[in-house]
């Protein structure tokens, strides 16, 4: 059946080894430490890494959760066994998968049969799986190149839709699904002088979204026209509803105080589907003294 748990989950720290990449999970010790915070967890789902929470709840100084992307579904097929297909270009997939130790083959066996019986993976999963992504049924979110470890890598970029493969890493045999793929996004800096050129245009402010994500007493002290205001610390409200607030294939271009809160909001929005996504290097601080000196600096 198709699970919540099929859109990017909750970090799980056994996942770290097979996930290679890093992804943004913010940590917030102190409001003083707002501009400064830039730490990276290991990510062990997609995107994620993502935010993702440490504890049920959200407290005002830590913001680590993932929404799912609101209106985009998880496809689900009939499952079966590939030996693999064609791996094209830049794209990401959807992968789950269940883990079992290298030798219960007896098991791993037992479970092909009961998938391509018509059995749900990602119950099987929940289940038998030894790998931390059971609690999500399985789900490791979207991946792309360079981020799992390469067996699994080669074995999920290359099977096809919807069709269960099995592969074999130092962790154990694997069985894996790709649910669905898409053109990998474009997260980049874009430099203050750059964006203040872009600013001047009065077409560039109805066919690009401007997303500030400092807290309401900075925006009061300093701020630039046409940015929405979505603080950082008021994520567990906004961050439900970004999809219906903002447009996913509109160039998305975000700002913070010195550039860090703004490059995890940045990688975040990968994950939830926006396509194109540029980081205002340095923040404000550095347009009001590279670009626009008529901006106070704080």
């Amino acid at each position: 059946m198709l699970r919540a748990c099929h859109f990017p989950p909750i970090a799980t720290p056994a996942l770290c080894a097979l996930r290679l990449s890093l992804i943004p999970s913010l940590h917030l010790s102190s409001p003083s430490n707002l501009h400064k915070a830039s730490t990276l967890a290991p990510f062990q789902t997609s995107v994620p890494q993502t935010f993702t929470p440490t504890s049920p709840y959200l407290s005002p100084w830590s913001l680590k959760r993932v929404f799912p992307m609101q209106g985009h579904p998880c496809p689900k097929g009939a499952a079966s066994f590939s030996a693999g297909g064609n791996s094209e270009g830049s794209r990401e997939i959807l992968v789950q998968h269940l883990l079992v130790k290298e030798d219960d083959q007896k098991l791993l066996l037992d479970l092909q049969q009961r998938v391509s019986g018509g059995e749900d993976l990602s119950d099987l999963a929940v289940e038998y799986s030894i790998c931390p992504s059971k609690e999500e049924g399985g789900m490791l979110g979207w991946v792309r190149k360079g981020q799992m470890v390469p067996e699994f890598e080669e074995a999920a970029f290359n099977a096809p839709l919807n069709k269960v493969v099995r592969c074999k890493t130092k962790f154990g045999w694997h069985l894996l699904q790709v649910l669905s793929e898409r053109e990998e996004s474009l997260l980049q800096d874009i430099q203050t002088e750059e964006f203040h050129a872009k600013m001047q245009d009065p077409n560039f402010l109805e066919e690009a979204q401007l997303i500030d994500v400092r807290e309401p007493d900075e925006v009061a002290r300093a701020s630039l026209p046409g940015f929405q205001v979505f603080p950082l610390q008021q994520f567990g409200i906004w961050g439900p509803e970004i999809t219906t607030k903002l447009d996913p294939q509109k160039d998305t271009y975000v700002m913070c105080h010195h550039g860090m809160r703004s490059l995890q909001v940045a990688k975040w929005l990968q994950t939830q589907g926006f396509k194109r996504i540029f980081n205002v290097s340095g923040g404000i601080h550095a347009y009001a003294v590279k670009a626009d000196q008529s901006i106070p600096t704080y």
